[in-house]
């Protein structure tokens, strides 16, 4: 198989690219900046914007499958930057799917689709979409998932995966934010609860991504659907991030934050950002709030049965190669 892989530069798209590379796939890439370390693996790496249409259009031509990962990820930013970067952008590698006869499309969503504020405490796929969100990264993702599987078909076969907190060596996002807010003083837990939450070691959701591509291309059990992805081991928020801050030899954080005194924060620092046009993120906003008092955990019955899902890396295995990341960069 010939597979184009969109946000080839990104953590979770790397190492799709590498796993796909690995079982002997010819893969493409297409992302916005440069990437020696792709040319350096074989992978054919365009540079390119996914909003315009001529180079999705490039970089699709003469592929099997696209595994669409990149996203503007983040709680905070101006709508129309993430219309443009995750609904445009979507539709654009779809009409190029449908250009060049390409019969597979995996789709990288996220859980926050659905999520409107309360605890999900063991939810499945028949869970609805908010019907209100708290920032534009959760609905433009929401739209753009509707636009995947609303193109499923017999000629294009799609499937959106929601995978929850990815992290990992090479993260760049969850690890390296716990680490550096606890580092300078400002990491907290919000609300007075032990909520549960899942999160997803990255082996796992490369695995889902395989596994969804193939099953499309020879069962077809997941096209037109949408698949929750995790570890299958929810544990407390605090866990996780002591468990993290472990990695690199930090104390365990035990301070906490009321969880409505976090919201109350949250609102009056988007306000203020918003009033002054303040690109940076805050530091907190009403919906980090909420997901950090809330518990977020999943029935993965769906992704064990359609696409014979199973983690293969526990957490506790996961830290352990985290650990030993951090302990390679300082050497």
């Amino acid at each position: 198989m010939k597979a184009l892989v969109t946000g080839g530069g990104g953590f979770l798209g790397g190492a799709i690219i590498r796993a796909l590379l690995k079982r002997g796939d010819t893969v493409r890439s297409i992302q916005r900046g440069h990437y020696p370390e792709l040319l350096e693996l074989g992978v054919d790496a365009i540079q390119g914007d996914l909003c315009k249409a001529d180079d999705i259009d490039a970089a699709a031509s003469g592929c099997d499958i696209v595994y669409h990962v990149a996203a503007m990820a983040g709680v905070w930013g101006e709508y129309d930057k993430y219309y443009q970067a995750n609904v445009v952008a979507t539709k654009n590698v779809i009409d190029a799917c449908k250009k060049h006869n390409i019969n597979y499309l995996v789709y990288t969503s996220t859980p926050s689709v659905v999520f409107d504020g309360t605890s999900e405490e063991g939810i499945d796929e028949s869970t609805p979409y908010a019907e209100t969100f708290f920032n534009a990264y959760q609905e433009t993702k929401a739209e753009a998932e509707q636009l995947v599987l609303s193109s499923n078909s017999v000629e294009l076969k799609t499937v959106a995966l929601r995978p929850h907190l990815i992290w990992g060596p090479g993260d760049r996002h969850l690890a390296p934010r716990v680490i550096s807010r606890a580092n300078a003083g400002r990491l907290r837990l919000v609300g007075d609860k032990e909520n549960k939450v899942d999160s997803c070691y990255i082996d796992n959701a490369v695995d889902a991504h395989l596994l969804a591509g193939d099953d499309l291309q020879n069962n077809g059990r997941c096209a037109g659907k949408a698949y929750f992805i995790s570890n299958d081991e929810p544990i407390s928020m605090s866990d996780l991030i002591n468990k993290i801050l472990a990695t690199v030899n930090l104390s365990p954080i035990k301070k906490r934050i009321n969880e409505h005194l976090a919201y109350y924060i949250g609102a009056v620092f988007e306000r203020v950002y918003s009033l002054f046009q303040i690109e940076q993120e805050p530091i907190m906003t009403r919906f980090v709030a909420k997901q950090l008092s809330t518990s977020h955990w999943f029935d993965l019955t769906s992704a064990k049965r359609d696409l014979s899902y199973k983690p293969m890396i526990s957490i506790e295995e996961g830290m352990k190669r985290l650990k030993a990341s951090f302990d390679t960069e300082k050497k």
